[in-house]
Parts: structure tokens; C-alpha cells; sequence
């Protein structure tokens, strides 16, 4: 349990030029344990006129953050790095508290992610794509490339992992020497305060980085309006990334980089390593409490060895442990309105005429718990096949031809996220080639790395996150051209 001198540590206030300050209108609003549906603490809750403070903030750093030294722009992620390490335990136990996810996933999956993320990019600091010299027809000019820093980046982060999507978003940005605003969301506030308070004790300068609390139409919509605002960096679902490109077109045409939903499919074929298959549908689904935008949530299974592999991960699923204390795996729902959603989708799948093998209720009587869940009798038709149901319920589909399930998997309007279980390396390989998803795990699942970019076909957004490839959302490409004299 965290005692009340430990969540006195965290300054429960907006973040502005490195300085923790009130909203400008005084407001507060309640964060909720999701384990025991109490209230842990109030927070400030911003509205335009806090976001409007922190772009003026931001656009006053950028002027000398643009020009600081790669190296010192490195040195600064490496300590923030480090700092994130020191407090591993603290930052774990604070996000499980507003999250609901266990303290050991936090601390052993989500911070070490981030630190690695941090160290990943700080390398990237200091040997950025710099441009190139280019041939033109006319030999009396010389013209070259320059890659400069976009300038003031707006980062709208969702709830499921606040901690590294906080980290997922500035790493490349302040990489490429841009400054932002960070609004996490108001479900989750707490970790992106107390990582603000390591950002300034690891010496970035004032303005560089600023944290806004609030709601999405409070906080969110006019970031994304702002004319001061050069790009906007979002995360979370396909509906409000809709908003963001119409707060876009709105104001000043701001570039825009979306990771958005998903309804990822993973096909086991019949020569999968069942073991194998299995551990990749477990964790694919399961992980974080099903709450992950690349869910695992449409599984494809040959008709041969559906019933087989149905009984093992039902097996499988008996084992999950809840609770977010150390060592279980699953925790309760971010928060009422997740739950009550999540319930709704299975409602809809039993009146649909998908079988409930196994959960499919609440669990307990305290806290935004559910059971983990599985439907057999899948079809495509179904609610629970289409729409993003983003909670611990998996569903399993029938399969005769391996073209049948390419065509079936690509049936959706999403495209973030795929997967393929099969022995015959050819066949994987033929079948990643044909799914239309921003990343294909073959004989795996959830499988994360800095280097390895992360994002969507359709409509799971734009650009990419992680990787080299996020660089180029954070840069403008400059030509210079100019005249020489050709001697001969």
C-alpha cells in the first residue's frame, strides 16, 4: 500500500517552464484507485488557458533547445534514463496505484521499456541525419539538405501504459531538439507528474518539457487547435484521432503522427508449435488486462486443431493470478466506464450466439475486475469480431484455407497490428507479406524493441512510433541552394 507520505511526494499540479503551478481557474478533479474505487488524490485540471501558458512556455525554450548540442541533448536522456532506474520501484508503485496494472508488470515490463526507449534514443542525439549533398542539373550551383527540429510539439498520451507512452513520445523529440506539451490523460495523471519532476532534477531546461492535466475536450482539443503548436503527436482511440486532424485543418495545418486502435488478428496454422501458438495468444490478448491497441483480439484457428487449441488456452487462461500486488498478472480496468463497456461486449457476444468457455462476469465484488474471458463459435458478423473491445476477452475463430484467413484477417478497417503461428518458415513468411498491418509477429506476440518501429495501416493512424522512423516526425527537411563559381 503507498503511504500518505509517499503520495505526498508527487505535486499534483501542471508542469509549466519547470515550474509546478494551479490552474488558471483553480479547478481540481479526483484520480480513482481501479482496484478499490477510491480516491487517491485531486489534481488540477487544466483547461485552454494552462495549455496556452505551456505553448508559450515551450515555444520560448525552443529558441535555444534547437541549438543545443546533440551530445548535451544525449547526456541529458542518459540521465533522465538513470533517474527513471533509481525510482523504478516508486514510479512502478504510483503508476499501479492509478492504473490498476500489477506493481511487478509495471516496474519489470512498462519502466524498463521506457529507460531502454531513453537510452535508445539518446544515442540517436548525437549522430542525427544531418542532410546531403545533392546533384543538380545546373553546375553552377551547389545545394544540400538540412534536417532541422519541427519546433513545438504537442503529445497527447492515452491511459493503458502512461509511462512509457510518456517516454515513447518526448524520447524522439527531444532527441531531434524540439520542446512540448504533454497531456496525459486524466484517468491516469501521476506518473507524468512525477516523471516531470525528474525531468527537472536531471537539469532540462525550463520550458522544454511541460505537463498539462486535464480532459481531452478541456486540455486536449485546444492543444490540438493551437496556432503556436507545430505538430501534434497522439495515441489512443481511432474516433479522437478523427477530432485531431479536424483540430488540425482547423488551425494552422499542423502535422499530425496518430497510433490509433486496432483489431489485430493472429492466425495459428495446423503445423504451429501449439505450445508455442499458445503463449503467443496468451500474451497477446491478456496482456494488461487486454487493454493494449495491438491486441491479439481476432484469432484465427485451423479448423483441424480448433477444439485442441481452445482446451489449452483455457487451461492457460485458469492460471491468470489478479491483483496488483507483486507477482500477479492481471489487474482490475482502468475505471468504471471501461468496465461497464468491456461487460457490455460480453453480453453481446452470449446474445449473439458466440459460447463463453470460459469468465465472462465480473470477478469479485470490489474493484473494476473481469474475469478473463473466451468465446468459441466466433463469425466475423459478431460485435465481439469487429469492434475494439479493449478488456480481457478473447475470441476465437474458425478457419478451413489458409486464403480464407489472409482474407478474413485483412477484413477490418484497422491495420496496427498482426500474427502468424506455423512451422514452415515459407508459409509464415508468405502469409506476413499479405496482412495489412503495420507490424507482423511470426511464431510470437507483443514483442517490443526501441529499434523496431511501431504503428498502423488504415485506420490505426499515422507515421510511426520507436525506431529510426520516428525521427522524421519530429524534423523539416530544408533545402539550400546557392551559386558558385565554375572554374575549368
Amino acid at each position: 500500500k503507498i503511504s500518505p507520505t509517499m503520495l505526498n511526494k508527487i505535486i499534483k499540479k501542471h508542469f509549466i517552464n519547470n515550474e509546478f503551478v494551479d490552474s488558471v481557474s483553480k479547478q481540481t478533479f479526483q484520480t480513482i484507485n481501479p482496484a478499490t474505487e477510491e480516491v487517491i488524490a485531486s489534481v488540477q485540471r487544466g483547461d485552454e488557458k494552462d495549455i496556452d501558458l505551456a505553448v508559450k512556455a515551450a515555444r520560448g525554450a525552443f529558441t535555444k533547445w534547437c541549438d543545443v548540442s546533440g551530445p548535451d541533448r544525449r547526456d541529458l536522456l542518459l540521465k533522465l534514463a538513470d533517474s527513471l532506474a533509481q525510482n523504478q520501484q516508486y514510479l512502478a508503485e504510483i503508476e499501479s496505484l492509478d492504473n490498476g496494472k500489477p506493481t511487478s508488470i509495471a516496474r519489470d515490463i512498462d519502466i524498463m521499456m521506457a529507460i531502454k526507449h531513453l537510452k535508445y534514443f539518446a544515442g540517436w542525439a548525437d549522430k542525427l541525419p544531418a542532410g546531403k549533398t545533392i546533384n543538380v542539373e545546373n553546375t553552377s550551383t551547389m545545394a544540400f539538405t538540412l534536417h532541422e527540429p519541427i519546433g513545438v510539439v504537442g503529445g497527447i498520451i492515452p491511459w493503458n501504459f502512461p509511462i512509457l507512452m510518456f517516454i515513447w513520445k518526448i524520447a524522439p523529440l527531444l532527441a531531434c531538439g524540439c520542446t512540448c506539451i504533454i497531456k496525459p490523460s486524466e484517468k491516469t495523471p501521476l506518473t507524468a507528474l512525477l516523471l516531470a519532476q525528474l525531468i527537472k532534477e536531471a537539469g532540462f531546461p525550463a520550458g522544454v518539457v511541460n505537463v498539462v492535466c486535464g480532459s481531452g475536450p478541456d486540455c486536449g482539443k485546444p492543444l490540438a487547435l493551437h496556432p503556436d503548436v507545430d505538430k501534434v503527436a497522439f495515441t489512443g482511440s481511432s474516433a479522437v484521432g478523427r477530432k485531431i486532424v479536424k483540430y488540425s485543418g482547423e488551425s494552422n495545418l499542423k502535422k499530425c503522427t496518430l497510433e490509433l486502435g486496432g483489431k489485430s488478428p493472429l492466425i495459428i496454422c495446423d503445423d504451429a508449435d501449439l505450445k508455442l501458438a499458445a503463449g503467443a495468444a496468451f500474451i497477446g490478448l491478456f496482456l494488461n488486462h487486454g487493454q493494449c491497441c495491438c491486441a491479439s483480439s481476432r484469432i484465427f484457428v485451423d479448423s483441424k486443431i480448433y477444439d485442441k487449441f481452445a482446451a489449452m488456452m483455457v487451461e492457460k487462461a485458469k492460471g491468470i493470478t489478479m491483483g496488483t500486488e507483486e507477482g500477479k498478472f492481471q489487474g482490475p480496468q482502468v475505471d468504471v466506464i471501461q468496465f461497464n463497456k468491456i461487460l457490455e461486449y460480453i453480453s453481446s457476444g452470449k446474445e449473439e450466439g458466440a459460447k463463453c468457455i470460459l469468465g465472462g462476469n465480473r470477478a469479485g465484488d470490489k474493484g473494476y475486475y473481469i474475469e478473463p474471458t473466451i468465446f468459441t463459435n466466433v463469425t466475423d458478423d459478431m460485435k465481439i469480431a469487429k469492434e475494439e473491445i479493449f478488456g480481457p476477452v478473447m475470441q476465437l475463430l474458425k478457419f478451413d484455407t489458409i486464403q480464407e484467413a489472409i482474407e478474413r484477417a485483412n477484413s477490418t478497417s484497422y491495420g496496427l497490428a498482426s500474427g502468424v503461428c506455423s512451422q514452415d518458415i515459407a508459409k509464415a513468411m508468405g502469409i506476413a507479406k499479405r496482412l495489412q498491418a503495420g507490424t507482423v509477429w511470426v511464431n510470437s506476440y507483443n514483442d517490443f524493441d526501441a529499434a523496431l518501429p511501431f504503428g498502423g495501416y488504415k485506420e490505426s493512424g499515422w507515421g510511426r512510433d520507436k525506431s529510426e522512423y520516428a525521427l522524421e516526425n519530429y524534423m523539416e527537411v530544408k533545402t539550400v541552394q546557392f551559386p558558385i563559381i565554375n572554374y575549368h
